[in-house]
């Protein structure tokens, strides 16, 4: 083979590597930066016959923030928690579950109106096989999620029902005051 043909068979072979060279760059940017984007954080005031109780919350709201969720976290301020946001309603038999999670916590399924629609107490899975770990359906179609400290729910009467209210974005349900 002469070295004209060689270099042309060559070129050939790396041409379609080439291409998606482009691709696979704009990929791992694209993917880094969901990655780093950082959580926004929000007051958030839950309403129920013991009153408004107030939080501060991070906001998830990418599809890697919901999957690494609160894992890994040692401890979680008393009146703080994670709001896990959807960009459609999510179906009844979606779970959550705690993988990886070192502390007892609550959950709220809320609807798009901002009513509580189901609420689990989740404990940690020591496991080290994510397929072990119990998962915990809501139970009833959701938008949204929040995340507090085992027993934060139960210890003020929170319940199924409650109002959740973002007051700097007017978002979910008005209280009926």
């Amino acid at each position: 083979m002469d070295p004209t043909r060689r270099t042309l068979l060559k070129a050939s072979l790396l041409l379609p590597l080439v291409a998606l060279l482009p691709m696979s760059l704009l990929s791992a940017v694209a993917w880094g930066q969901e990655e780093t984007k950082e959580m926004q954080t929000l007051a958030l005031a839950i309403h129920s016959e013991g009153g408004p109780h107030r939080l501060e919350v991070e906001v998830a709201e990418t599809s890697s923030q919901r999957q690494r969720g609160l894992m890994g976290r040692e401890d979680l301020p008393e009146a703080s928690g994670m709001l896990f946001r959807f960009e459609r309603e999510q179906p009844a038999n979606n779970a959550f579950w705690m993988y990886r999670t070192l502390i007892p916590l609550d959950i709220a399924f809320i609807d798009a109106n901002g009513q509580i629609v189901a609420i689990n107490t989740m404990q940690p899975c020591e496991s080290a096989s994510p397929s072990e770990c119990p998962s915990y359906p809501a139970g009833a179609a959701y938008h949204s999620a929040l995340e507090v400290n085992g027993g934060y729910f139960a210890e003020r009467g929170i319940k199924v029902g409650d109002c959740v209210s973002i007051p700097e974005e007017a978002g979910f349900c008005q209280p009926e005051d």
